[in-house]
């Protein structure tokens, strides 16, 4: 009988190595080398170490594969099995799970890296801004790049130099100047950031990563996942919030992905259509993970879950990190010096227009962003109570700036 011999990889391909180029939040880019048998978790902490990161549970590293669908890199699988691109491989540092309470962030850094984050999403259109809200928004981000206003430095179309938003109309650049001549002087880049935080957290589009799909009448929809729960929006509505304590069970089969829930103590099957059945699974993934970080009190409480009613049938896969709460009680156990912000200069985080920024967005529709509006013109008051928590964040910072 003849016998069947399978050929062992040789030494030069267990010991090859691959390069891996990672594109930061302010479009800096870090490279190291990896190993077939190198885990994902080995990027990410890569990452992290090169800011000195400790509260990294709401970041993680994605890319794109060559059929220009998006994934989240899995941390506890080797990085080769998961990329299907040619090498060297490219991927994006990006935060994850959004903070649902930002203040409770314990460092400066990580509310930077946050900061930095959202700054693209407003750019990117993912985050919906009223006009009162998008000139404030927009104003903290010229006091944190440029300080204070200065009439001897800034001409009075210093707004142009910074291309904020997808539409960035006249009127909303004259009021991001009268904000930041009159509302923000003194503040420091830290407090400014903060305050732009603050000021995004509350808008319903805050943490939604926009999933593109068709919803059973045919319409365009974009599906979300947030720290409240399943988000729907078309156009600039969001049509559908269905808390994640009501979220029973999240599956999908092809391209068609279903939400079931409890509304008003009545079952709930919504369904969509992706473009792919990719997308589809990458839209479950996102959903178990969101459910799993923010809904459960434990890590030892996630389960793994199935895409199929029948368990052994279809996908199945387990949220393997932190959840929320844990994430934030670490936090508050942080003793160290903080580390150095390093913020990029004016000018550097800014290469938006740039082929191969478009490139790592190949994959987004955008939301259609809601400014200027005519009829959204309005003041909108500053939040002057502020909890116990936010004082001392503040008074941190104060300090900083007196030091």
């Amino acid at each position: 009988m003849k016998m069947l011999r399978f050929r062992s990889p040789s030494i030069r391909s267990l010991d090859q190595e691959t390069l891996c180029t990672i594109r930061l939040l302010d479009d800096s880019e870090i490279s190291c080398s990896i190993q077939r048998d190198t885990k994902g978790q080995f990027l990410l902490d890569h990452v992290c170490n090169h800011y000195n990161l400790l509260e990294k549970d709401y970041f993680g590293i994605r890319y794109v594969d060559p059929e220009k669908q998006r994934h989240w890199l899995d941390p506890s699988k080797p990085v080769v099995r998961q990329m299907k691109a040619q090498q060297p491989y490219m991927m994006c540092f990006r935060v994850k799970f959004y903070p649902n309470e930002p203040m409770k962030i314990k460092e400066e850094l990580t509310r930077y890296l946050l900061y930095l984050q959202l700054k693209r999403d407003v750019y990117h259109g993912r985050l919906l801004c009223p006009f009162a809200d998008a000139a404030y928004l927009g104003a903290c981000i010229i006091q944190g790049e440029l300080g204070d206003y200065d009439p001897d430095e800034h001409p009075s179309d210093y707004i142009r130099d910074f291309k904020l938003f997808p539409k960035q109309s006249l009127k909303l650049e004259r009021k991001i100047i009268e904000i930041h001549k009159n509302e923000l002087r003194g503040q420091s880049a830290a407090l400014a950031e903060l305050n732009m935080v603050q000021r995004a957290h509350t808008l319903e589009t805050y943490g939604v990563d926009p999933h593109p799909c068709k919803d059973f009448t045919g319409s365009t929809a974009f599906l979300g996942f947030t720290a409240t729960g399943f988000v729907v929006f078309q156009g600039n509505k969001r049509i559908h919030l269905l808390k994640w304590a009501d979220v029973s069970k999240l599956k999908f089969e092809g391209k068609t992905f279903y939400v079931i829930g409890i509304q008003k103590e009545k079952k709930l099957v919504l369904t969509f259509h992706t473009s792919t059945p990719a997308a589809c699974k990458h839209l479950w993934k996102c959903g178990v993970e969101n459910q799993a970080f923010y809904k459960c009190a434990k890590s030892s409480q996630i389960k793994t879950v199935s895409s199929s009613n029948i368990f052994f049938k279809g996908s199945r896969y387990r949220y393997s990190g932190r959840v929320a709460k844990e994430v934030i009680e670490a936090s508050s156990k942080i003793q160290r010096d903080p580390p150095t912000v390093r913020r990029a200069q004016f000018g550097q985080s800014r290469s938006y227009n740039s082929l191969s920024h478009k490139n790592l967005i190949m994959n987004m529709e955008p939301l259609v962003p809601a400014l200027p509006s005519t009829n959204e013109y309005e003041e909108t008051a500053t939040d002057n109570g502020r909890s116990p928590l936010e004082q001392n964040v503040l008074a941190e910072i104060e300090h900083k700036q007196k030091a």
